[in-house]
């Protein structure tokens, strides 16, 4: 899963984020020194804490997401011809996992949690 995070990193058509979030889960029971490295790095710690803990995304990071998922539909769309029910099919699970990403809450700040556990 690590690979395939650190693959989609550099590659503008594979997600980076889910495989990241999957090494989290998998590190956590296998090697709590590699889960601490990557929910310690400044480039993905935060996404990934905010959604261990909250099953939080960004806004930023659901625009994203939804950009890429736009995208990757056109390209999809131009270059493979497809018929008209599987333009329809793949057309439907972009937008169902679309609105599985912006029906996700935004992240709490850190002082609205810490307010919010001193209640």
């Amino acid at each position: 899963m690590l690979a395939l995070g650190v693959i989609g990193a550099f590659l503008p058509v594979m997600p980076t984020t889910i495989f990241l979030i999957l090494a989290v889960a998998c590190f956590s029971r296998s090697s709590p020194r590699l889960e601490k490295w990557l929910l310690d790095s400044p480039t993905y710690g935060p996404s990934l804490r905010a959604w261990r803990e909250q099953g939080a995304v960004s806004r930023k990071g659901k625009a994203y997401a939804c950009a890429g998922m736009a995208a990757g539909y056109l390209l999809f769309f131009w270059s493979a011809h497809p018929s008209l029910p599987l333009a329809i099919g793949v057309g439907v699970f972009f937008l169902a996992s679309a609105a599985y990403v912006v029906s996700r809450p935004a992240p709490k700040s850190d002082d609205a949690r810490k307010e919010t556990s001193a209640r």
